[in-house]
């Protein structure tokens, strides 16, 4: 499967995850959803925010110029929130899963989502 099938089928396709992107640990977007665009800054602060998760905590994350409160950051999984809508990222082997999801879709529904795609990755060598 392409990773533009992993954006398209198994996350913006649920239903529960409004847009996503799948960038590199190394660098660069693997895939991402049409028009959402993460600059080269971001997808840097991105990857190393899994190395200090307080930071992201302190200071929360930028997805497409869009600000988020981070509600849970560690070495996997950082979560956050901007008013009623929230993110979801999570770092993989060797790319990271990146989701917005948008009122009235609920973190519990959307979360799973990400982890389960994230473990079948892991699973699978990425």
């Amino acid at each position: 499967m392409s990773w533009q099938a992993y954006v398209d089928t198994n996350l913006v396709g649920s239903g529960k995850i409004s847009k996503a992107a799948i960038i590199g640990l190394a660098g660069g977007v693997w895939a991402a959803s049409p028009g959402y665009n993460l600059s080269a800054d971001e997808q840097k602060s991105i990857v190393n925010a899994f190395n200090k998760p307080e930071d992201a905590l302190a200071h929360g994350v930028r997805l497409a110029g869009q600000k988020f409160f981070t509600l849970k950051a560690d070495d996997r999984s950082i979560y956050g929130k901007k008013q009623a809508d929230g993110c979801i990222i999570v770092k993989t082997k060797q790319a990271v899963l990146v989701a917005e999801y948008a009122a009235p879709v609920q973190a519990p529904e959307a979360t799973p989502i990400v982890e389960n795609l994230a473990d079948y990755l892991i699973g699978v060598g990425y």
